[in-house]
């Protein structure tokens, strides 16, 4: 199994709708699983995979209308993510910090904090060499900003665009949404401001964390596709109160100390992937046939699928699958009587490309046959 497997990307999920998911029941939790994503448009929220009783990992879902959080459980129907990517079971990659070593300055921002650790865990032979590494840690802050960036904020991205191009920069337009978000403000003081955009939530301040340091994050696989946004960092407060996306970037956010820091290098990363299949077509008793099959690995929504015949598009028609498992097929039936002579049956899944597929995999999802009657 793979160090680390993530299912989609942040790319993905920032240029908008995702179609693919994958169900809470294919993420192992025995043991130290790192991991951290979002849940369905409709329930809307994030996910934080903390350590739990009995050597297991629990996730916790952050909700994005209050910052609160609850405990998933299998069936509870928050159990689909669009976004997650997660460990297998890391504790024999366990590589605890000297935090006397690593000689952390009160207020010192927490990226360039990790990375100081990293760099040093590297030269002293500590830490291995790794193209992502996760993250645990326990902290204590000042002031700590979060965000609930769900699935359902982020597919805004595009239809924010004109508004983040008025209210901020074209570049946070086409780069980032987190702007766009409601902020939770957590504190010692409630500021009392009406003015602040950012809305107080409590005085819960020590955080138990986890998440990922990309050492190439423009590729966007566990953070934004930003050159120096190496940290993407989920957590939950302590007394299990409040919990989000830490926006350890934020002005506002400020590191009181660092209890815990502990880092694994996570060599092999698989990502999963959608692959909508059209086969077996055919013309028999006044019906085209077909059958449709997802040989991804993950579970698909609201999938188009367009029968046209002898290239006219203009009178095809078209189904659409609210849902497909992965590993699933389909079959179906059309009545259409055909005039005498031959013609041309092509059933295409997905026409619009609204589901996410490499390249490569996306020749299957066309058939085509000619037939005579």
């Amino acid at each position: 199994m793979a160090e680390l497997t993530i299912a989609n990307s942040i790319t993905d999920l920032i240029q908008g709708d995702v179609h693919e998911h994958l169900g809470l029941e294919r993420i192992p939790l025995d043991g130290d699983v790192l991991g951290l994503g979002t849940t369905t448009s409709v329930d809307n929220g994030e996910l934080t995979f903390l350590q739990g009783p009995e050597g297991k990992t629990v996730i916790w879902k952050c909700e994005a209308f209050n910052g609160g959080i609850r405990k998933l459980e299998p069936g509870d129907g928050s159990s689909h993510f669009p976004y997650v990517c997660f460990s297998s079971d890391a504790t024999a990659l366990r590589r605890p910090v000297d935090l006397q070593q690593l000689d952390a300055d009160e207020g010192e921002p927490l990226q360039p904090l990790i990375a100081r650790a990293i760099a040093l865990g590297r030269e002293s032979g500590a830490l291995e060499h790794a193209s992502i590494y996760g993250v645990r840690l326990v902290a204590e802050w000042h002031e700590l900003v979060i965000t609930v960036a769900s699935k359902l904020c982020l597919g805004q991205q595009r239809r924010n665009s004109a508004l983040a191009s008025n209210v901020s920069s074209d570049t946070t337009a086409a780069t980032s949404v987190y702007d766009l978000l409601q902020h939770y403000r957590l504190a010692k003081q409630d500021p009392a401001n009406p003015a602040d955009p950012l809305q107080f939530l409590g005085h819960s301040l020590h955080w138990d964390c986890c998440g990922f340091f990309d050492m190439e994050p423009a590729l966007g696989r566990v953070t934004v596709p930003q050159q120096d946004a190496h940290l993407h960092l989920h957590g939950c407060s302590t007394d299990l109160r409040y919990g989000g996306h830490l926006h350890h970037e934020h002005p506002s956010t400020q590191l009181a100390r660092l209890e815990r820091l502990v880092l694994y290098p996570l060599h092999s990363v698989q990502c999963l992937s959608s692959d909508l299949s059209i086969r077996e077509l055919r013309y028999e008793d006044g019906c085209i046939c077909f059958t449709v099959e997802n040989l991804g690995q993950l579970d698909v929504s609201d999938v188009g699928i367009a029968v046209v015949v002898d290239n006219s598009y203009s009178n095809h028609r078209f189904l659409r699958l609210p849902w497909m498992d992965a590993g699933s097929s389909e079959q179906f039936s059309m009545p259409w009587e055909l005039a005498s002579g031959r013609h041309c049956l092509e059933v295409v899944a997905d026409p619009e490309q609204r589901i996410i597929e490499p390249e490569r995999l996306r020749t299957n999802n066309r058939a085509r046959i000619d037939v005579v009657t």
